[in-house]
């Protein structure tokens, strides 16, 4: 398997969220908080994308955040996780997860999500990521499932507070599990052995 070392695509998302953070807050005129200007043109607001027809939220919403606090969290989650995918998944499988479980989770938020409170950040997308490598990680060395299924339902829990956008959380989580169980499934035994004296506890 080709991995992702070369690339080091998580670098580049976190390079990318930063720039766009930046450009938000020169937008904005605020360094602290991204401003709503920018929030409800780029982010999810649900009742625009059924009203209006602005699909392509759904895709933007997971490159704005709210405040520069927000970014620094996700981006922390996203270098922990994310450094930890690119040893398990080519370039494809680690941006197909990625785009996949962040746009399943922002799916799951329009349809049962409310209509006019708007939802942004890279959540869903990092989530997707963290459960895809820890059941990943299990599947691969032939270890039971059940062990990875509860620590990324732990960590889901353990990170519900207030404004969290758990429908995002919980959708990228479950494509993220799907997809890292699939891929260690169908990859080639000699590949997957690769990282058997690799193995950490998630």
């Amino acid at each position: 398997m080709v991995n992702c070392e070369k690339y080091k695509p998580t670098y580049v998302l976190i390079a990318l969220n930063l720039a766009i953070y930046i450009a938000g807050a020169i937008v904005g005129g605020n360094v602290l908080e991204t401003g709503d200007n920018v929030v409800i043109v780029w982010g999810q607001v649900n009742g625009l994308i059924l009203q209006y027809g602005w699909v392509w939220q759904l895709i933007t919403s997971m490159f704005i955040h709210a405040s520069i606090f927000h970014l620094v969290g996700n981006l922390l989650f996203l270098l922990i996780f994310g450094l930890r995918g690119e040893e398990m998944f080519s370039l494809p499988e680690y941006l197909g997860i990625y785009l996949l479980g962040g746009l399943a989770g922002n799916l799951l938020y329009l349809v049962l999500g409310p209509i006019n409170v708007p939802a942004v950040g890279a959540s869903g997308a990092i989530f997707a990521i963290f459960a895809a490598a820890v059941i990943y990680d299990r599947r691969s060395i032939k270890q039971s499932i059940v062990g990875a299924i509860v620590f990324a339902f732990f960590l889901f829990f353990i990170n519900i507070g207030e404004n969290t956008n758990l429908l995002s959380h919980f959708g990228g989580l479950v494509v993220g599990l799907i997809l890292g169980y699939l891929i260690a499934s169908y990859r080639k035994p000699e590949t997957s052995s690769d990282f058997r004296y690799r193995n950490t506890p998630f």
